[in-house]
């Protein structure tokens, strides 16, 4: 199974940590894998090249997947809320694509911190 832990702080993506393997296909063919595995790093992306995020992450190996952002004085706040937007709905959409095998599992933690 994938475990995919977001944390929000307003709305903003804090951290996205993914673990795990779905199992829905033979190793290196896996679809419900490739659609997190694309999610994850289009996000990755996405955010670190919009001035004023910072973002830091790593896929130490297969099967795992973690970043961080930092937002100081981003002016795009707009399209950086679009594309954690984005990352949630197609988590959720691909997690709900495949119910009969559980390959995903998503939690999201929303906070409301000072100082972000």
């Amino acid at each position: 199974m994938i475990k995919a832990e977001l944390v929000l702080d307003r709305g903003l993506l804090k951290s996205l940590r993914i673990s795990g393997h779905a199992g829905a296909g033979p190793k290196g063919m896996d679809i419900v894998c490739a659609a997190v595995s694309v999610l994850a790093r289009t996000a990755y992306t996405s955010l670190s090249k919009q001035e004023g995020v910072t973002v830091k992450g790593q896929a130490p190996e297969r099967g795992e997947f973690w970043m961080e952002a930092d937002y100081s004085g981003s002016q795009n706040m707009e399209f950086i809320s679009g594309a954690v937007t984005f990352l949630k709905e197609g988590l959720v959409s691909v997690s709900a694509e495949y119910p009969d095998f559980c390959n995903v599992s998503i939690s999201i933690e929303e906070r409301q911190e000072n100082g972000s």
